[in-house]
């Protein structure tokens, strides 16, 4: 038997508005109703992960469980910082080495931790859409 990964989800104060920063950092969609509930994914309806926000009356209290780890596909580590900063967030820890190694920990605008990575190009691999041979 196999599953299929629908959706990860966020308990939050502010469904549409943590949902409009997640879609501005993974340049995803934002798709709701009138249901409480909003979805943000790469299409709908969707066929594989989405994020999923559902407002709850508590606040966080404690550290993530659970957190993700993105990478910029169009710019580098230091500039998705920087604009991850002007959609909300925050640098909760900065792990970023002076060779150019290293994560930056952030904090959604609801204190969820997530964290940036260096993009492939930085890693020293091939640019989105280009292939190596040999």
């Amino acid at each position: 038997m196999t599953v299929e990964m629908h959706n990860v989800t966020f308990d939050c104060a502010d469904a549409r508005k943590l949902a409009d920063f997640w879609a501005a950092l993974l340049g995803w969609s934002v798709f709701h109703d009138d249901d409480p509930e909003v979805v943000v994914a790469p299409s709908f309806p969707t066929r594989g992960l989405g994020l999923l926000f559902i407002p709850v009356p508590e606040g966080k209290k404690v550290k993530n469980r659970l957190h993700l780890d993105v990478a910029p596909t169009d710019c580098t580590r230091d500039e998705q910082v920087e604009q991850a900063i002007v959609l909300g967030a925050a640098i909760h820890e900065d792990h970023r080495n002076e060779d150019g190694t290293g994560w930056v920990t952030m904090t959604d605008p609801e204190g969820n931790e997530f964290c940036i990575e260096r993009s492939t190009v930085e890693k020293g691999g091939p640019q989105r859409g280009v292939f190596r041979l040999g």
